[in-house]
């Protein structure tokens, strides 16, 4: 038996009249020709003034665009939109009620359309919470490497000893690459970012998974973050630690796997790092409470283990925030001294030591740079060098020497004639070898100060001249300027006498360390003997640096040293004071 048709009808009726959410039959001009309960319920707000004849009058206010998009869609039937969401005034609102009604429409035949009407206020409301979420994730994501970034890494600190499960059994390690600026700078930033990819994933290596790390502490969680905060600086937090030498093994563990080589888009990089430790316990004891405080104290003692050679762990302790402090004045004081040229040079005297016995005053000077301070007077340099080159400034610092001492040096030629020093040297950084451009730079010193390149000798430490492809290339463009090259402080450094014929230099200037005991000491007469022989068999000159008796002068002229340089001398002096000198000395031996 076939259902009655009017009881089917009947059925539909009730569904449409009992569904829980809003449903209206409309016709092509937004006539409400059908409209159960709960569409009622929803629209009633929007319909104060127009009534509920007319859909598309209704919805005008939250909605306009219904009518445009029922006009334009040309089927005979299909979704015309689906899911749209209208959000309502706050005006038409209340506590609970709807706050954005989700709208589909549907087009039936040529003469009828089905409206679907929802309060969405929740979903639109965990739509927004994700976005959030993924917005605070992405916010504490580093980009490039994955990793958590700085801000997370404060979050864990600041849980770690201010929440209301502080612990004290937990470490920061603080690590940055010691040569990252070169690999940039030689390679490449595309080849740069390769390695912190790379650096990363063994730090996440050597890090083992909670089952395999050491032992936590009784009653405690075990976890670590390993983070990027900034730049070739990473972090790692390890919570949950027995004692501090735990955190010094991981140290250990960590140094080991970033100090292999890498091979990064063909190239074999070596880029060891320097750690600094920082254990919770010392910190709370030191009254800590601070998430930056903690990190600050961290990087303090990297720091310190950068300027102790790098690779390696260096544990943080409250006389290196003192030095630390100390350093950041003369920083930020430095620079102002070069805004406000409180740098000068003086010269010391480089003398030609003749067979015969005579002494010639005028074979060179040594340019030396100075700071006159306005409160403390003259700083030596011992106090801003090497603050200078921790922070970038030596570039600045070693660009001012070379360019003033050779518009002095001219001014010398032009004042004394043949009684003028014949060469003056002076010491270059790093910083200005690695700089992309710097050759250029001494060049236009060069043109715009008329300095013949022949009588310019830069100086280089041993250590430096020998330590990589990139600084001899350096070198070698240098030489092909004309300009004369000096090896300093030799003895000291990683290259020895076999292997100076590598190096593309011209006069080898013997370290103190070794002039200062030639007087008393056989063993140091032989290796300024073996020094000099080596030197000339290569066509180079030599220099005895740091003679201050009468003894040392006699002992390295007898060892046939072409030069000698020390306060026996001359002490360095201003401009006007090495001009005074020169006139005061006896006219050159013949």
């Amino acid at each position: 038996m076939l259902p009655d048709p009017s009881d089917a009808y009947e059925t539909l009726v009730q569904f449409l009249y009992r569904a829980p959410i809003g449903l209206a039959q409309i016709a092509p001009d937004g006539t409400v020709e059908m409209l159960n309960p709960m569409a009622s319920s929803l629209l009633m707000p929007l319909a104060c003034d127009t009534g509920l004849e007319n859909l598309y009058a209704v919805l005008a206010p939250v909605a306009p665009q219904l009518p445009q998009l029922a006009a334009g869609f040309a089927d005979s039937s299909g979704v015309i939109c689906e899911g749209l969401r209208a959000p309502l005034p706050p005006a038409l609102t209340a506590p609970g009620s709807p706050q954005v009604l989700g709208i589909s429409l549907m087009k039936l035949d040529a003469q009828r359309l089905m409206a679907v009407v929802g309060d969405a206020t929740l979903e639109v409301q965990r739509e927004q919470e994700t976005l959030l979420r993924r917005l605070r994730n992405a916010a504490r994501t580093d980009a490039l490497t994955r990793m958590p970034n700085r801000e997370a890494v404060r979050e864990q600190l600041q849980h770690l000893v201010a929440g209301p499960h502080a612990t004290s059994d937990f470490a920061v390690l603080f690590m940055n690459c010691d040569r990252f600026r070169q690999v940039n700078d030689n390679l490449g930033q595309a080849v740069g970012d390769a390695l912190l990819v790379q650096v990363a994933d063994r730090i996440r290596g050597a890090l083992r998974p909670p089952s395999d790390r050491i032992g936590p502490a009784a009653g405690t969680a075990s976890s670590q973050l390993a983070a990027r905060v900034g730049g070739d600086e990473f972090v790692v937090v390890l919570d949950g630690l027995r004692a501090r030498e735990d955190a010094e093994r991981v140290a250990a563990r960590l140094l080991d796997a970033l100090g292999r080589s890498y091979r990064v888009q063909g190239h074999d990089v070596v880029c060891n790092i320097s750690l600094g430790l920082t254990w919770g316990a010392d910190a709370l004891h030191g009254g800590l409470r601070d998430a930056d405080e903690i990190l600050r104290d961290a990087g303090i003692a990297m720091v310190e283990a950068k300027r102790a050679g790098g690779a390696r762990q260096v544990v943080f302790d409250s006389s290196m925030r003192e030095r630390a402090a100390r350093r950041a004045d003369i920083e930020a004081e430095l620079r102002q001294a070069l805004v406000e040229e409180q740098l000068f040079v003086v010269y010391q005297p480089v003398v030609g030591l003749l067979p015969d016995g005579g002494t010639d005053h005028a074979a060179g000077v040594e340019a030396l740079v100075r700071w006159r301070h306005p409160q403390r007077g003259i700083v030596p340099p011992i106090e801003f060098i090497g603050v200078a080159e921790e922070c970038g400034l030596i570039g600045a610092v070693g660009d001012f020497v070379l360019e003033r001492s050779c518009r002095d040096f001219m001014d010398w030629q032009a004042r004394l004639g043949g009684a003028a020093p014949r060469v003056i040297a002076v010491n270059l950084s790093r910083a200005q070898l690695g700089q992309p451009g710097w050759i250029d730079g001494v060049r236009r010193v060069l043109q715009a100060t008329g300095m013949p390149p022949g009588q310019l000798q830069l100086e280089v430490t041993e250590s430096l001249a020998a330590q990589d492809q990139d600084i001899q290339q350096r070198l070698h463009e240098l030489k092909a300027l004309g300009i004369q090259l000096a090896l300093d402080d030799f003895g000291t450094g990683y290259s020895s006498l076999s292997s100076l014929h590598l190096l593309p230099v011209d006069t080898v200037k013997i370290d103190r360390s070794f002039v200062s005991q030639a007087d008393t000491s056989h063993h140091h007469r032989v290796l300024i003997e073996a020094t000099v022989k080596v030197a000339q068999s290569l066509g180079m000159k030599t220099v005895a640096e740091g003679i201050e008796t009468a003894s040392q002068a006699e002992v390295v002229r007898a060892q046939c040293c072409a030069k000698g340089q020390g306060y026996f001398y001359s002490r360095p002096l201003p401009a006007p004071e090495l001009l005074a000198w020169l006139a005061g000395q006896q006219p050159m031996a013949a």
